[in-house]
């Protein structure tokens, strides 16, 4: 049954005169007006599919008729950048820049120059290892029936151990020699540092012309000064002359009027410290790096001193160990023996010069004024 509520436009879209379906009549002409409807196989109207048009890419004329870009015509948008020719499939590299190359170049010379100061060391090693014969009669870099333990008991034994005393004499004339001569240059310098006086400038000339001369033009002076007051054939012969150095006195003073702040003297001043007190617990430990850099100075400029101990000394058993693998080396025409003996004594004396540089190279770092000072 037909329900009487239904409103006259719903109940004619059921049907419509001439078996067209209501909404047709209704709605006007669509996009499909005058085409035919074919039947298809169930007897309901078979409408073709409608064109889809094509994306609109520009003009008819910019365009072809895929809607391709013409041939005259470039693509629009942003230009892609060209890269360069690759000298490997799939792979590219930049060009190097002129500091790429010079960082090159610096290594290289780094290189050479760590090669050429490390060779006599390599061969030093090495010929430690060798018999006097193999010492001439093998290739220098490389071992020849290696004897180390041999060669180590041999140069024990050689004159009742003396060179066990003449490392143990270097020790004590490089040692104490660099501690008073760093105590010296340190306190030296931070006096010229810190303190106005007159003639201050003069003194700092004066250290710096004493810089200027060389040890060797001195032993002769202080072998007659030494002379005159009996410290002939003493160690304090040599313990002395290497108290003082000159070019220690010149960096510590230049390492404290740059790192030791005036502000934090004034402040210790304040709290009631006297001066002794603010430069061995303020200034000392600020100045560390300067004072490890004139120790080691001194240290090994004392260990390779030859030509001083060579006047002032007399006595086989105070020699150092450089004036002491001399005399053996001028001995090995008569006893042939002494060639191996002196290479590695040699190589034995190398050892706490290299030990005391891997100790005290970490106190070689700055920044300890960081936090000092607000």
């Amino acid at each position: 049954m037909t329900d009487p509520r239904e409103t006259p436009q719903r109940a004619g879209a059921h049907a419509a005169p001439g078996g067209e379906p209501a909404g047709r009549a209704l709605t006007g002409p669509g996009p499909s007006a005058g085409r035919e409807d074919h039947a298809g196989p169930t007897g309901t109207p078979d409408r073709a599919p409608a064109e889809r048009p094509a994306p609109s890419r520009g003009t008819g004329r910019d365009r072809t008729a895929h809607g391709q870009p013409a041939a005259d015509q470039a693509p629009s948008g942003p230009p892609r950048p060209t890269r360069r020719p690759e000298s490997r499939p799939g792979r590219w590299r930049p060009a190097r820049t002129p500091r790429e190359n010079g960082s090159r170049l610096v290594l290289v010379v780094l290189l050479i120059a760590a090669a050429y100061f490390l060779l006599p060391l390599v061969w030093v090693a090495i010929a430690a290892t060798k018999s006097s014969p193999s010492l001439f009669g093998s290739f220098g870099l490389w071992f020849d029936a290696p004897q180390p333990l041999e060669n180590l008991s041999d140069l024990s034994s050689r004159d009742d151990g003396i060179f066990w005393r003449w490392l143990g004499n270097t020790v004590l004339y490089a040692g104490g020699g660099a501690v008073g001569a760093t105590v010296l240059a340190g306190a030296t310098g931070y006096g010229l540092a810190k303190f106005p006086f007159r003639g201050r400038q003069a003194l700092t000339l004066g250290l710096l012309a004493g810089t200027l001369v060389p040890v060797t033009a001195l032993a002769l002076p202080l072998y007659l000064l030494f002379s005159e007051v009996g410290l002939v054939d003493n160690p304090l012969a040599v313990l002395l002359p290497s108290l003082v150095s000159p070019f220690g006195a010149l960096l510590c003073r230049l390492y404290a009027q740059s790192s030791v702040p005036d502000e934090l003297l004034e402040a210790a001043r304040v709290d009631g410290a006297g001066e002794l007190r603010i430069f061995l617990r303020v200034a000392a430990r600020l100045m560390t790096p300067a004072l490890v850099t004139v120790f080691l100075f001194q240290f090994v400029t004392i260990w390779n001193n030859f030509f001083l101990p060579l006047v002032v000394l007399s006595s086989p058993e105070r020699y150092p160990v450089t004036l002491g693998l001399f005399t053996w080396s001028t001995q090995a025409r008569l006893d042939p023996g002494l060639y191996s003996a002196t290479v590695t004594g040699a190589f034995v004396s190398i050892v706490p010069v290299a030990a005391a540089v891997v100790v005290l190279q970490r106190f070689w770092r700055g920044g300890l004024t960081s936090g000092s000072l607000k």
